[in-house]
């Protein structure tokens, strides 16, 4: 015992800590032992801190976005379609195999190295962010955690090099309850195959996509617990039914899948046979993450145009910048903005770490998008009129941040994720 716990206990009055037993059992510090999940390290470092690769990549990142997707933002807002030049650099630049090993042709880097490409591009434009996102933290993960060797085989090498990725798990009735979903995979009499029927709605990155990685019942008796994970390509009979025309990330092409007696050969099963759900929940967690990076990226985006032009503009004889009352919304912003940088790079490294970062995705995933709403309406009346105009591409940052609230989990959800976490910690 320390010295210092020795003097504590010393001064402590027996009896009224008798007398107080009962009410000092309701503010028991269990609760907080409960979440006590910190490392020792010899010397602590900051959250910004980050490896000789991943500040490469960054700097290689930032250099692309801003060199060849830059000039072409306002282009495929407005035309509502992915420049494919961009699609292909993002390949040639090992920018859709991040994470995935180099013997399936990717770049072999961490989760934190996907994490700042995705927060780079967004500053830029988020509509390639989200692609971006989803085929590294949903599709490609999914795979190499959870694909057989010979499906890793066949089809990772592809996603890496030439292939966007789609996720298909939303369907009509199964949005924020995802895993009430109705498409089916019916197993053939023959055992060879699996017949997919079904619709999904809201698949991010499906226009683009040769590859999909769908989630069907294969037992609907057994509910959730039915539901499997499987890859198929474009060419088996999908058929893009709606393209949705959104508020914002209007680039990024989210679509209505339609399957009709798809044939999928058995070796296409991703995984285990009734584990889709669980694949689903944890891959879900760490696409929140993704999430919140494609956020600061677009509320750092937001802001750096903003204030820039802010310094610049003057009015009463001085930069608009320099009066007291702008000054003061520039460092709110700036704070929370740096605020869910941090939760967000947390996360990541909690993950990488393999500890639990459940309840830390979905504080990222919720403070960053809100974060991201404020920065992105705020630079707007920092330039006033001409923030309103579409010459700058300042109003983008807000018509794209809205979705940061509602897809891979609505903000309520992460709410009632944090809050069930909280219960579990002091109840």
């Amino acid at each position: 015992m320390s010295a210092l716990a020795r003097s504590l206990r010393a001064s402590t009055n027996v009896s009224r800590v008798a007398a107080a037993r009962t009410q000092a059992r309701a503010f028991s510090v269990s609760a907080a032992r409960k979440d006590w999940d910190f490392t020792t390290v010899e010397k602590p470092g900051s959250l910004y801190n980050f490896t000789d690769e991943e500040n490469l990549l960054r700097e290689t990142v930032r250099k692309y976005a801003t060199e060849v997707i830059e000039p072409k933002v306002r282009e495929m807002d407005e035309s509502e379609v992915m420049d494919k030049d961009v699609i292909q650099g993002l390949f040639d630049n090992g920018l859709m195999g991040i994470e995935t090993p180099e013997q399936y042709d990717g770049a072999g880097m961490s989760f934190t190295s996907a994490i700042i490409a995705v927060e780079e591009i967004a500053r830029v434009d988020p509509s390639v962010a989200v692609l971006v996102d989803v085929h590294n933290t949903l599709v490609n993960t999914v795979f190499r955690h959870h694909a057989s060797d010979a499906v890793k085989e066949k089809w990772l090498p592809g996603l890496a090099t030439n292939k966007v990725g789609s996720f298909c798990l939303t369907e009509p009735g199964a949005g924020s309850d995802a895993f009430s979903l109705q498409t089916t995979a019916k197993l053939d009499p023959s055992g060879d195959f699996y017949l997919l029927n079904g619709t999904k709605m809201w698949i991010s990155n499906s226009g683009e996509a040769e590859t999909f990685l769908v989630f069907a019942n294969v037992d609907p008796s057994k509910g959730y617990k039915g539901i499997s994970a499987f890859v198929i390509s474009k060419d088996m009979g999908v058929e893009i039914a709606k393209k949705e025309q959104k508020l914002g990330i209007r680039a990024s092409s989210t679509c209505v899948l339609n399957f009709d007696n798809i044939k999928i050969p058995k070796e296409n099963v991703v995984g285990e046979i009734g584990k889709g759900y669980k694949y689903a929940i944890e891959i879900l967690n760490e696409g929140r993450i993704g999430i919140a990076a494609q956020m600061i990226g677009l509320a750092q985006g937001a802001f750096d145009k903003a204030i820039t032009y802010a310094y610049q503009r003057k009015q009463f004889g001085k930069a608009v910048g320099d009066f007291q009352g702008m000054g003061f919304q520039f460092a709110e912003v700036a704070t929370e903005i740096e605020a869910a940088k941090l939760i967000t790079y947390n996360a990541a490294r909690l993950k990488e770490e393999g500890r639990n970062f459940t309840k830390e995705a979905a504080m990222a995933k919720y403070y960053a998008s809100t974060v991201a709403m404020k920065a992105a309406g705020q630079a707007i009346e920092w330039c006033g009129g001409i923030g309103f105009t579409r010459d700058t591409g300042i109003e983008k940052y807000w018509r794209d941040s809205k979705i940061g609230a509602i897809y891979e989990g609505t903000n309520n959800i992460q709410l009632e994720t944090i809050a069930k976490h909280l219960k579990k910690q002091y109840a």
